[in-house]
């Protein structure tokens, strides 16, 4: 029988739209920070080092995707998750009005304390909360999905409409790099503003600890919730399952960022760009801001997600059920893998002709973000769906993890790689990409097994 099709709760949309008030400063800031902090004082900058700038906003990036599990191991145990998303909400703004009045590296650092501190407490508790309001567990990855498509939201009107604001303007108008920060500040008052004066559409969702919530997914019949309830043998295969997966995933961010590497300074805008300058790009006579090629990937995302939420609900009714989440994750990789080619492509089409088109890089862009889309949003719900309550908001914290790991090694595995000819290189990467999500997708029966443990 043919499940009735219901419409979202009310609380959906007030967790989903916490993220894109949230992410749409995240992301200003996150394109912002380095170019102030190097900018001349005499231009609204702080006038220090590339060198400086690029330690700090690569400090901002990394710690804003490990303080998660920190706060989410205080909501399982200690303090209601919904309370940690609204103090979340609250200490981010207080951060980015550090920068709205900073003119020194202290008030700097003030920042990004506030905001990794404040994102540790919002992050994976605001999807935890979310997930609760679904009593279906096969309702849930097409509720990421979506939930995902509000992310981008956020982040494309940041690095498209805002950051610009301080750099090229928008339509006339031109602002301060300080008065960026404050109008981020402003939309994190309002997200906790419009998080806690709709807090009523959350039910009971996120009011206890997470370990303390009953609630359990009956359809999938693998949430043991309950505060004293101990962790079986299968509740620790599914952990490991989960962890698994975040590992995984972090291959797939570690080539995911660096592929911006490539794009930007071999065949995009920066100095040593060797094949197209995308500086000179211009419609009518306007200049195509350099933020907007992280817009791209934003615009992708928005769009798909709704797409890809209608497949999985679609595959989910067939007789052998929805593609398992190793498969997602292994196809995300080697659609990763993919783009990598295409760069081997472009390069030895630019050093026959002396150029490339700028749609090889469109295209890297494109299947980069397929790849984000088919798994990064469902590992929320995979870990709604399998954790244990009382382990839940901890293993939702740990899901970023593989961002931050990212982050740590692919600037060293760029700087081995320029050490190489591009192709070989780059060529080779890739094959190794692709055999490693060859050999996930192999497994993933495997893999699966341990979903399903008792």
């Amino acid at each position: 029988m043919e499940k009735t099709k219901h419409r979202k709760p009310f609380g959906f949309y007030v967790c989903a739209l916490g993220f894109t008030f949230e992410r749409c400063a995240f992301y200003t800031v996150k394109y912002l920070l380095a170019i102030w902090i190097a900018t001349e004082v005499a231009s609204g900058g702080l006038g220090l080092s590339d060198v400086q700038a690029a330690s700090m906003s690569a400090s901002f990036v990394a710690w804003t995707y490990i303080t998660p599990i920190f706060g989410g191991y205080i909501a399982d145990h200690w303090v209601s998750p919904r309370l940690c998303v609204a103090a979340g909400m609250i200490l981010m703004g207080l951060g980015y009005l550090c920068t709205w009045q900073a003119h020194s590296l202290g008030m700097v650092w003030a920042m990004i304390i506030l905001v990794c501190v404040g994102t540790g407490l919002f992050k994976g508790n605001l999807s935890g909360v979310n997930g609760l309001l679904f009593h279906d567990a096969d309702e849930l990855d097409e509720a990421f999905s979506i939930q995902y498509s509000f992310v981008n939201i956020g982040s494309f009107v940041g690095t498209t409409f805002i950051a610009i604001l301080a750099t090229t303007g928008l339509g006339g108008l031109k602002c301060s790099f300080n008065t960026v920060f404050l109008i981020c500040a402003i939309f994190l008052f309002i997200d906790a503003a419009w998080f806690i004066l709709n807090s009523k559409a959350l039910g009971d969702a996120g009011k206890k600890p997470f370990k303390a919530d009953q609630r359990e997914f009956e359809s999938a019949g693998t949430k043991k919730a309950g505060e004293s309830a101990k962790l079986t043998s299968g509740d620790t295969k599914r952990i490991i399952a989960i962890i698994l997966v975040t590992l995984f995933s972090a291959v797939f961010w570690m080539v995911w960022y660096m592929a911006y590497l490539p794009a930007y300074y071999r065949f995009g805008w920066g100095d040593g760009a060797d094949y197209m300058n995308l500086a000179n790009w211009y419609i009518g006579s306007f200049q195509i801001p350099t933020s907007w090629f992280d817009s791209v990937n934003a615009l992708v995302c928005i769009i798909l997600g709704p797409v890809l939420a209608a497949l999985w609900a679609k595959m989910a009714k067939r007789p052998q059920g929805d593609m398992s989440m190793f498969k997602k994750t292994a196809l995300g990789i080697m659609l990763v893998g993919v783009s990598y080619v295409v760069m081997v492509i472009a390069d030895k089409i630019a050093a026959a002709n002396g150029q490339c088109s700028v749609f090889w890089l469109a295209l890297v862009c494109l299947l980069m973000s397929v790849g984000e889309m088919v798994f990064s949003p469902l590992g929320n719900s995979f870990i709604s769906k399998l954790a244990p309550a009382k382990v839940l908001g901890l293993l939702l914290g740990f899901w970023p993890i593989a961002v931050f790991i990212a982050q740590q090694i692919y600037p060293k595995l760029y700087a081995w790689l320029k050490t190489l000819e591009f192709s070989v290189g780059y060529g080779g990467l890739s094959a190794v990409i692709i055999i490693l999500g060859v050999i996930l997708w192999l497994f993933s029966g495997k893999l699966d097994a341990m979903e399903k443990a008792e």
